[in-house]
C-alpha cells in the first residue's frame, strides 16, 4: 500500500504567515538567549546610561518648569526611556545585516515560508526584547528615584508609546539591515543613530537650545514621544511654545505611523527583490 504525501491545504495564506512568523521569532529569541555577550550589552547599556547621566550629569543641568533638586532624574528618565527604544533599531540592522552575511537569510528564502515571515518575526522578537529593555530601565529608573505621579493608564499609555516607536524603528533596522553589505558597514550606521536621538529633548529641552536647533530637535519623533510621555507620566519638562510640543500626544502616535507606513513596506519588498 502506497501513501501519498501531500502538501497542507486545510489553511489558507494568512494561517501559514502568522506561523511562519511565529516560527522566526521562535528562532531568533532561541539565538538571543544563546548570546550571553548580547544580553549583557543590550540589557545593561541603558542601566550604564542611566546612572552616568543621571549623577555626573544631573546636578549641572536645569529643567523648565522645576528648580528642586533631584527635579533633572524625572526629566531624564522619561528621554532615557525614549533613547532605548531609538537605538534599538540598531541592534535590529546589526543582526539582519549578520544572519544575510552568514547565509542564514538565503537558506529562508529556499523554504516554502511567507516572504513576510522573516522581516514580522524579526520585528515581533526584537519587540519582545524591548519590553525586557524597558522593564529593567523602569526598575533601575525607581531604584534612583524617579516616580510617575500619573495613575495606572497615564502610565501604560506612556509605555505603550515608547513600544509603539520601537515597532515603526524596528522596520527602520530591518530595511537598513538588508540594504548594509557587511556587519562592519552596519556599524557605520551609528553616525545616523546618534543624532537622532541628541538632537532631541531626551537630554534637554528644546527651548535651551539655539534658536536654529529648536525647531530640529523639536519637530524629531523621538522628542514627541519624549514629551508626550513625560505629560503622562507628570514629570517635569513636558510640552513647550511650538505647535508640535503642545500636540505631543498626538504626534507620538502620528511619526510612529508614518514610518511603520514608509518602512515596512520597504523592508518586505527588499527581502523579495534579493532573489532576484
Amino acid at each position: 500500500m502506497s501513501v501519498a504525501l501531500t502538501a497542507d491545504t486545510s489553511h489558507g495564506r494568512l494561517f501559514w504567515a502568522f506561523a511562519d512568523c511565529a516560527n522566526v521569532t521562535r528562532r531568533y529569541l532561541t539565538h538571543f538567549l544563546r548570546q550571553p555577550v548580547t544580553i549583557a550589552w543590550q540589557l545593561g547599556f541603558p542601566i550604564i546610561s542611566v546612572l552616568l547621566y543621571g549623577f555626573v550629569f544631573g546636578e549641572a543641568m536645569k529643567v523648565p518648569g522645576g528648580g528642586d533638586d533631584g527635579d533633572y532624574k524625572q526629566f531624564l528618565m522619561p528621554g532615557m526611556f525614549v533613547m532605548t527604544m531609538a537605538f534599538g533599531f540598531m541592534n535590529t540592522a546589526m543582526a539582519v545585516v549578520t544572519d544575510a552575511s552568514k547565509g542564514v537569510i538565503d537558506r529562508f528564502r529556499s523554504m516554502p515560508m511567507a516572504p513576510s515571515a522573516v522581516a514580522s518575526g524579526r520585528g515581533v522578537a526584537d519587540l519582545v526584547v524591548a519590553c525586557a529593555e524597558l522593564a529593567i530601565l523602569a526598575l533601575t529608573a525607581l531604584a534612583i528615584g524617579w516616580r510617575s505621579s500619573a495613575g495606572f493608564l497615564d502610565t501604560a499609555l506612556a509605555f505603550g508609546l515608547l513600544l509603539f516607536l520601537r515597532f515603526s524603528l524596528i522596520w527602520v533596522g530591518v530595511f537598513l539591515g538588508l540594504v548594509v553589505p557587511t556587519p562592519e558597514a552596519a556599524g557605520g550606521l551609528y553616525a545616523v543613530a546618534f543624532p537622532l536621538t541628541m538632537i532631541s529633548s531626551v537630554f534637554v529641552a528644546p527651548s535651551l537650545m539655539p534658536g536654529w536647533l529648536a525647531p530640529v530637535a523639536a519637530w524629531n519623533p523621538v522628542s514627541s514621544t519624549g514629551t508626550a510621555t513625560r505629560e503622562l507620566f507628570g514629570n517635569p519638562g513636558a510640552g513647550g511654545g511650538s505647535w508640535v510640543e503642545q500636540h505631543a500626544l498626538l504626534m507620538a502616535v502620528v511619526w510612529p505611523v508614518v514610518i511603520s507606513l514608509v518602512f515596512l513596506p520597504l523592508a518586505v519588498r527588499k527581502f523579495k527583490q534579493l532573489s532576484r
